[in-house]
């Protein structure tokens, strides 16, 4: 079995979790998610922990079980506490701007570049070259994060563009004569 999928999802209080017609859902504080349960996999509640098996011995069931964990837990994670993506914005004149659920974005284009956030992702700018998204869904937060860097990636010889903020850009050397 599954290293990953043996380990029991434990349900945090205040999140609610069922099933209903092969549909998993999940309910908390940071909003509602819910995905389609795999065949291949069974899903046991007892008691504030959720186990899952695979159906029979494929490898198929086996790795399904692992995935299907670690998306349920995510679900968890994300409406009790959220995930969340910081990018910074490195250059001259770049900046960002965040008003309600709209990023507007100035990065050396003869024109900005406006962002429209879709419903359960938030916006921010704590400061003028930095955007913090953030959300319950983690897997919308990274898409739309890279959707954002993918306006202006990181150049090599400088390194302006915009980046996450653990990234690390390797600048390359200029040619030589």
């Amino acid at each position: 079995m599954s290293r990953v999928g043996k380990m029991p999802v434990t349900i945090p209080a205040g999140v609610e979790f069922g099933i209903k017609e092969n549909i998993i859902s999940i309910k908390g504080a940071g909003g509602t998610l819910s995905m389609a349960q795999h065949a291949s996999v069974t899903i046991q509640n007892d008691a504030g922990k959720i186990s899952f098996s695979p159906v029979n011995d494929s490898r198929e069931a086996n790795a399904m079980s692992g995935t299907l964990r670690q998306l349920v837990n995510n679900m968890v994670v994300g409406v009790s506490k959220g995930f969340e993506k910081k990018l910074s914005l490195v250059g001259v004149g770049y900046k960002a701007q965040a008003t309600g659920n709209k990023l507007n974005l100035t990065v050396g284009y003869s024109h900005p570049v406006n962002f429209d956030m879709p419903a359960g992702i938030k916006v921010a700018t704590p400061t003028p070259t930095e955007i913090l998204i953030s959300g319950a869904d983690r897997q919308r937060v990274g898409q739309i994060a890279a959707e954002i860097r993918a306006v202006r990636p990181p150049e090599p010889y400088k390194g302006k563009g915009i980046r996450y903020v653990d990234e690390r850009i390797t600048i390359k050397e200029t040619k030589k004569k």
